[in-house]
């Protein structure tokens, strides 16, 4: 019998996922092309456009409407002065196909190595955010204040714990739609699985109703300045063109996340076992659910509501921080350092107690800041090898003979493509839509429809894909990617058929 429980194939950690990925990607840059485009930034001391070529060399022109008509970048002067637009943008018609070094098992094992540590430390600020996120839980955790907090609101949602499917999953697909609520959520896990296994559910749906309300949010992205804006301005248009088709995205797409959800915690509540991950429930529920026992419940005193009501605020106070005054990883994680010295107040813990409860929740979350850096690790490979600008090039030639309802729909897989490669939805936005943009006016479709095309394909790879999210997220709840992929596929499925049709429905209007 122990023979054959070792001889089961069992699903890779996210650690080992990501290696693989990374080799993969090695591998493509060592296949694929190297290239760039040359790459237009505004240096606004100065005011002039500095221009890297695809060799490294660099120029200055006027920043004038002018110079941008000329290099064919459809963008208005404006965008560039007023702060919209940042980062380098791509020059249409200048791709070049660079010369790649000889490949030699020295640089391709030097490579290897050296990207996930050099992902680590470019991650850095996610890093302490998520470790400081975990020292906080700890603490909290000590105190018995998620445990009687969780069993009353259990007892105040018995029967309808859907509305809390429901309710977290708009609330952060708003977030996502508005601002790209997205890293941020990783803190949101230790809070929300716990009370989703106390309800009778699984950890994937309190993955479900947080990631998918994030990747619906931002795949159907309408003011996000850090995708619909940034891309919209890049395209020469204003982004409020084709709000409505994706304010009708948001709607169906949410709708359609909630509905599957709902109907997937269901039947694991009333049939544990029917649970992807019910070999996993007692190890779940005794990390989660520890010292959780209806018949020992710690008081729930005015202390522990203030230290709740405290941390819940940290999160507005957070929202807020990132939406209205622009804050990046150091403020937000300034804010709960900041927290927790309040938190001390009240935690009536030694400072012995309190120190060592902080360190050991830090420790709980260390794997997931692991992942983070690691998966930083295969876009910085990909960089390494110049391979992004080629894929975008063979691609946009692709589609260039294309029209109607099939452009869009090639273009909605081509983001998908490209999404995989780009995880970050700026970079993606300001490399691609100079290049993209202008097919839209060669093919007779409104550039809003590259737009939206770009927003939906790579808003869907991000349920799934491994330099993403999702393998920092699964390990905030010790689930294997397997067991996602098997949970998500239908959904994919459905959500790229409703998107076929909006954008469809975009060419024809």
């Amino acid at each position: 019998m122990s023979a054959k429980k070792k001889s089961k194939f069992s699903f890779p950690t996210a650690y080992t996922v990501i290696l693989i990925v990374m080799l993969l990607v090695l591998g493509l840059t060592y296949v694929i092309p190297s290239g760039k485009y040359s790459k237009l930034l505004y240096d606004a001391e100065a005011n002039v456009f500095v221009i890297e070529s695809p060799t490294g060399q660099v120029s200055e022109k006027k920043a004038t409407q002018k110079t941008l008509d000329e290099l064919g970048v459809k963008t208005n002067l404006s965008k560039f002065t007023d702060g919209s637009i940042s980062k380098p943008v791509a020059i249409p018609g200048t791709y070049e196909q660079l010369p790649k070094e000889k490949p030699t098992v020295f640089k391709a094992l030097t490579t290897f190595l050296n990207a996930p540590i050099q992902g680590l430390y470019d991650s850095i600020d996610i890093i302490a955010f998520v470790l400081v996120i975990g020292g906080i839980v700890g603490v909290i955790n000590k105190t018995g204040a998620f445990t009687a907090g969780i069993s009353a609101l259990s007892r105040n949602l018995k029967g309808k714990e859907a509305w809390l499917i429901v309710i977290i999953t708009v609330i952060i697909g708003i977030g996502g739609t508005s601002f790209g609520l997205a890293e941020e959520t990783i803190a949101f896990y230790p809070i929300v699985v716990p009370i989703f296994l106390a309800a009778g559910y699984d950890a994937l749906v309190a993955i479900a109703a947080i990631y998918l309300g994030s990747c619906m949010g931002t795949m159907a992205s309408t003011v996000n300045p850090f995708s619909t804006v940034i891309a919209s301005n890049t395209a020469g248009i204003d982004f409020t063109s084709g709000m409505p088709l994706r304010i009708f995205m948001l709607v169906a797409g949410l709708a359609v996340c909630i509905f599957y959800t709902v109907k997937y915690a269901e039947k694991v509540k009333k049939d544990p076992s029917q649970s992807l991950i019910y070999s996993q429930k007692k190890e779940l529920e005794d990390h989660f659910l520890k010292g959780h026992n209806e018949e020992n419940v710690p008081e729930f005193t005015w202390g522990r509501k203030l230290m709740l009501l405290i941390f819940a605020l940290s999160f507005v106070v957070m929202v807020y921080g990132v939406k209205e005054l622009k804050w990046s990883f150091k403020e937000m994680t300034s804010l709960f350092l900041f927290v927790t010295f309040i938190l001390a107040i009240f935690a009536k813990l030694s400072e012995k107690e309190f120190v060592s409860e902080f360190v050991a929740g830090a420790a709980d979350l260390l794997g997931v800041a692991l992942i983070i850096g690691l998966a930083r690790g295969i876009t910085i490979i990909m960089d390494g090898g110049m391979i992004s600008d080629t894929i975008l090039y063979g691609l946009s030639n692709v589609v260039s003979n294309m029209s109607g309802i099939v452009f869009s729909t090639v273009m909605f897989f081509v983001y998908i493509l490209l999404g995989f490669f780009i995880s970050s939805s700026s970079g993606l936005a300001v490399l691609s839509m100079p290049i993209m943009a202008p097919l839209a006016d060669v093919v007779g479709v409104n550039r809003d429809v590259i737009v939206s095309a770009y927003q939906f394909g790579q808003g869907l790879i991000s349920f799934i894909t491994p330099t993403g999210l999702i393998l920092a997220s699964l390990a905030m709840v010790n689930v294997t990617y397997d067991k996602w992929l098997k949970f998500v596929t239908p959904l994919i499925i459905m959500i790229s058929v409703l998107a076929i049709v909006v954008l469809g429905i975009g060419v024809i209007i």
